[in-house]
């Protein structure tokens, strides 16, 4: 009779227990101050979501990140959740992806449910349960959403945006709109588990937003006039693809900058290798794929962001080194960009396969400028000489043989913390 009952008891009944308690993600959250307001972000990890919310969303995609608007201006504002991310779940939706179902199972028996009745009015038992329970998380998920309505003067409002999951360093934007205009501030939040390049390096306790030598406009010209063309390989003795392209500005406001469109990259492993080598043949998707090592400085470079399209073996990828030194109270990073547009076989490389770039590589150059002109980060601009000019009926080439051509100019980007119009100059005046 025991037994029976306990039987019953699992078959009518489904367990949603989420935690509402476990807050510590709260605790610390990144903080920013400006103009009569208090924003807090956090990005909890999966474990903590699965904990928070009582189902593993981290599996179906979706990544919840908590905000806290604290108004203290005098007018109302209404934050923007298309700005956080412009594919967001609303709160229903991102519930609707986690239900408990057991309708697939009635409608599995068919023609033998009259066979298995007993079973089914269990079933049926159990499916009044699993409504019940996707109920209970319908109103939880809406409970904890962060509402779309204004932020009174001098309220204050909490809650989650349903976000598309991201690896490595979150970029959440915050837009605030209201009467008195547009507010808009920018989070890059570390999430664990992505290995990638600059976490491995360990940057910032190397000085990754350094406190080098400040130089004036005419000693930075003179400084980019000095720095080498291109890359080397890692003994510094054969040139690589072309130096095209510098970044002012701190770390943080990279990424911010590059935003949601820009992936980090993996660190060269055993794991990552083994994700390369799936998606190579499958012609998947591998948005955090690692990219060889070249050569500045004499050390590989600092960090990576690239482009993927809908395979491994198209994208657009921008490696950045340290330079050392400040100009306009910033960090100044020296960069090279280029395109893969396809994969060849080599003797030059211990796996036999590279990927073969586009010999256009004013193309990517240009590309990166115009898109973070685009995204409205860009607050100075212009050119100045770099590796040198080559025709494409005399191309030079880089360390795995493939051709290249070059106006010889380098970009110089001055990045704006946060939305500007940008300023063309001649740097080289």
């Amino acid at each position: 009779m025991f037994s029976i009952r306990r039987l019953l008891q699992r078959c009518w009944t489904v367990s949603y227990k989420p935690n509402p308690a476990n807050r510590q993600f709260e605790e610390t959250a990144s903080i920013q101050t400006r103009d009569g307001f208090e924003i807090r972000v956090a990005v909890p990890d999966a474990g903590t979501v699965r904990a928070f919310f009582g189902v593993p969303l981290a599996r179906r995609g979706i990544q919840p990140v908590w905000i806290r608007i604290t108004n203290q201006t005098d007018h109302a504002w209404r934050l923007q959740c298309i700005a956080v991310d412009p594919n967001y779940f609303s709160p229903l939706e991102a519930a609707a992806r986690n239900h408990f179902s057991d309708v697939k199972r009635l409608l599995g028996f068919g023609l033998l449910a009259w066979v298995y009745l007993p079973v089914i009015l269990l079933l049926m038992g159990k499916l009044f349960a699993v409504r019940k329970a996707n109920r209970r998380m319908d109103a939880y998920f809406q409970q904890h959403a962060f509402h779309l309505r204004p932020v009174p003067a001098g309220g204050t409002q909490a809650g989650f945006v349903f976000t598309n999951r991201t690896e490595g360093t979150k970029r959440v934007p915050i837009r605030l709109l209201g009467t008195e205009g547009i507010r808009d501030f920018e989070f890059s939040i570390p999430i664990p588990g992505l290995d990638t390049d600059h976490l491995r390096r360990e940057l910032k306790d190397r000085g990754l937003d350094n406190d080098g030598p400040e130089l004036s406009r005419a000693e930075f010209r003179e400084h980019l006039e000095n720095t080498p063309p291109a890359t080397t390989d890692h003994r510094g003795k054969r040139l690589g693809d072309p130096l095209n392209l510098v970044i002012v500005g701190d770390f943080a406001t990279i990424l911010g900058a590059f935003g949601a469109r820009w992936d980090e990259t993996e660190v060269i492993s055993l794991v990552s290798c083994w994700k390369t080598f799936r998606a190579f043949l499958t012609g998947a998707e591998y948005r955090y794929s690692p990219v060889s090592p070249l050569y500045l400085f004499q050390r590989s470079q600092d960090f990576a962001l690239q482009r993927i399209r809908d395979s491994i073996n198209q994208r657009l990828h921008l490696r950045l080194w340290n330079s050392g030194i400040r100009y306009a109270g910033k960090p100044v990073w020296i960069g090279q960009a280029s395109r893969d547009i396809g994969v060849r076989f080599t003797w030059r490389t211990w796996n036999l396969t590279t990927h073969r770039i586009d010999a256009d590589v004013d193309e990517a150059r240009d590309y990166v400028l115009e898109d973070l002109i685009n995204a409205g980060r860009v607050q100075l601009a212009g050119y100045v000489p770099g590796v040198g000019s080559c025709e494409p009926c005399l191309p030079r080439r880089n360390l795995t043989g493939d051709p290249y051509f070059t106006d010889g100019q380098r970009a110089v980007v001055i990045l704006s913390e946060t939305t500007a119009t940008p300023t063309l100059l001649d740097l080289m005046k």
